[in-house]
């Protein structure tokens, strides 16, 4: 991660609300040879002043195999980006940049039973779909279920630590900021929106 003063100020509460915002996370950590990572999407709640992070993997995969040997995970969540061209700054004789925000959260990965499995599956499911929807997990044949809940294993994160970088310019004048902010939002890149309103709300 990226460590300097302008841009790892963020207040822990800060960090919950934008891994919520960005709840589709890579997970990963060391595997055999390389690391391993997958993404996913994780459920977050606290408890006892403790982020816990939950969710679902396939089983018999190289991360699997890999996170019951080695329980120790870094899970990544992050936003979408922006190129920020030196031409924007009152001096343009400095290296262009790239904007972006993203909050690491380290701990030891717990995978569940049969039933624990099962439980965060419908949580995932009921989140992003709710209990009416015609796809909802109530309305789900049993064996079908079944057969899910033995591909998959649902595990819990207690995470033992978190850090972020949120890189939105601050080490510039207002004047280069305002700048940007206008540059971001007549370009509309993919993420430039984003970055400009994020730059906005500092």
């Amino acid at each position: 991660m990226y460590k300097t003063g302008h841009y790892n100020d963020v207040t822990r509460e800060q960090m919950i609300s934008f891994a919520e915002l960005h709840s589709f996370a890579i997970i990963t950590g060391p595997g055999n040879e390389y690391p391993v990572a997958t993404q996913l999407p994780m459920e977050i709640t606290e408890e006892s002043g403790k982020i816990i992070l939950s969710g679902h993997i396939m089983r018999n995969t190289d991360h699997h195999r890999a996170f019951e040997k080695n329980p120790n995970v870094l899970v990544i969540f992050s936003s979408p980006h922006a190129y920020v061209s030196a031409e924007w700054y009152a001096n343009p004789l400095v290296g262009s940049t790239v904007n972006y925000m993203s909050v690491h959260m380290k701990g030891q990965i717990i995978f569940k039973d049969e039933q624990g499995t099962e439980e965060a599956v419908r949580k995932i499911t009921e989140k992003h779909i709710g209990k009416e929807s015609p796809a909802s997990f109530d309305k789900l044949p049993k064996e079908y279920i079944s057969r899910m809940v033995n591909a998959i294993a649902g595990f819990r994160i207690e995470t033992e630590s978190m850090e972020a970088v949120f890189k939105l310019s601050q080490d510039h004048d207002a004047r280069d900021r305002e700048n940007i902010i206008a540059q971001l939002e007549k370009r509309r890149l993919p993420g430039d929106i984003f970055i400009a309103g994020e730059m906005k709300a500092l």
